[in-house]
């Protein structure tokens, strides 16, 4: 997956800037989808990755802004580009602080655009190679039982075998047993290699202490 195939998504309610856009984007070689309005473009859902999202901040009913609050807690949403006549910073520093890639305000500079598009591919495909890598991950996770996944959680925390199975209510020796076939299954040469693998994708935030 390259963010030169990548699918650009504009919604403008402004027809002739739109489809203005969606003419020169194209040109460019990426596919291309326009929508006058936030609605039109939730109905048309979900999007084809890697994607960016080229979003007017001012839109009748839901605005730009919205749309991407609403996006926030949603997996799977590209990466958006404000473009806006009427951008103000307050409004800009608020959009990027919630995830956007840039805010440009009209008329921007078509070189400039595409910089930002090329810079929200390539983000969105890191995304989904995240993703990716978090589904193997937990198919290995799932590889381990029950009790070896409690042993790993008291791992990555840091803790040594002994504060482990008093927690556990077992003896050293089966933490070790679990915590040799665990590094096995998950093929880790170390704690800190585990840690940094999970932590990588999410599944954990490793402890500061931890030996890097």
């Amino acid at each position: 997956m390259t963010e030169e195939n990548g699918n650009v998504y504009i919604v403008d309610d402004n027809d002739r800037f739109r489809r203005t856009l969606e003419r020169v984007i194209l040109q460019k070689g990426f596919s291309v989808e326009g929508f006058g309005s936030a609605e039109a473009f939730i109905k048309h859902l979900p999007v084809r990755h890697p994607a960016c999202l080229v979003l007017d901040v001012f839109l009748p009913g839901m605005d730009g802004l919205a749309l991407q609050d609403g996006f926030l807690e949603k997996a799977g949403m590209p990466p958006i580009v404000f473009i806006s006549g009427h951008g103000d910073i307050p409004m800009s520093v608020k959009a990027v602080k919630n995830g956007a890639v840039d805010f440009l305000v009209k008329p921007f500079d078509m070189e400039t655009l595409f910089g930002a598009i090329a810079k929200a591919l390539v983000r969105d495909c890191l995304i989904e190679e995240q993703a990716i890598q978090k589904k193997k991950i937990q198919a290995l996770i799932n590889t381990l039982t029950p009790r070896e996944q409690d042993v790993m959680r008291q791992m990555i925390t840091g803790k040594l075998n002994k504060q482990i199975a008093a927690d556990l209510g077992i003896e050293e020796k089966t933490v070790r047993i679990h915590r040799s076939r665990l590094m096995r299954k998950l093929k880790m040469p170390s704690v800190a290699d585990l840690v940094r693998f999970l932590e990588r994708v999410g599944i954990v935030h490793p402890p500061s202490d931890l030996p890097q």
